[in-house]
């Protein structure tokens, strides 16, 4: 388990599979075993970033599509067309460690809530007791997807 190019800022210890064996350790010493742990600990970490920023992303497509009005305006279909697709590339290499269905569950939970926080506060949409009881759920469903995690 490594990431691309683009995570050069991880500690030495996470560069390989068996970083003490540079230093004379053979591959199953404990300072190795350590080691490969703490790398797995740092990778799953970055994962849940990852998906976290995913579905904040989730939400600002979803905002500038209605600001699109249908596609028809075009910096805010730029921004849409954006995000999506660094949402989903963000989604996709957390889903290399995190659990499809919990990875998923948690990007779609962060863009429904998001939404609905953007739509009451910024386009004044309505709420009422029962759009807050689902947003309730739904956060109570997420947290439940984090802490069942076995990453």
């Amino acid at each position: 388990m490594r990431f691309e190019w683009w995570w050069r800022a991880a500690p030495e210890w996470a560069a390989g599979p068996y970083p003490s064996v540079a230093a004379g350790d053979g591959p199953g010493s404990p300072a190795d075993r350590i080691a490969v742990a703490e790398a797995r600990c740092y990778e799953a970490r970055m994962a849940w970033i990852l998906v976290i920023v995913a579905g904040l992303l989730e939400v600002v497509w979803a905002f500038a599509m209605k600001q699109s009005a249908g596609f028809t305006k075009p910096l805010a279909t730029a921004v849409t067309i954006g995000t999506m697709i660094a949402s989903f590339a963000l989604l996709s290499v957390s889903m290399r460690t995190l659990p499809l269905g919990t990875a998923y569950a948690v990007w779609t939970g962060i863009g429904a809530i998001g939404a609905f926080v953007v739509g009451v506060v910024v386009l004044d949409e309505a709420i009422t007791p029962l759009r807050i009881v689902a947003a309730v759920l739904i956060v109570s469903g997420l947290v439940v997807m984090q802490v069942a995690s076995p990453d």
